[in-house]
């Protein structure tokens, strides 16, 4: 079975994807996610340096991969 281009782009964005989001440093602390306790203490920090590249990187991935995605099931 012959993939086409369409495909083998959005198998590559899906996979970037997936490696840029293990990437990326958690928001939250390993309790806290267990045991649904919100902490407010670092809720209005921005992200700064290589957060903002690593989110930035994630959007357009994610864009990429969405558009191939409909590309892919449409044409």
């Amino acid at each position: 079975m012959a993939f086409t281009w369409k495909e083998i782009i959005l198998f590559i964005a899906s996979l970037l994807l997936i490696v840029i989001v293990l990437l990326q440093d958690s928001k939250q602390d390993a309790h806290t996610a267990l045991t649904g306790e919100k902490s407010g203490l670092f809720a209005n920090q921005k992200a700064r340096g290589f957060e903002v590249v690593m989110t930035y990187i994630t959007l357009s991935i994610a864009i990429l991969f969405v558009t191939f995605a409909i590309l892919a099931v449409a044409l």
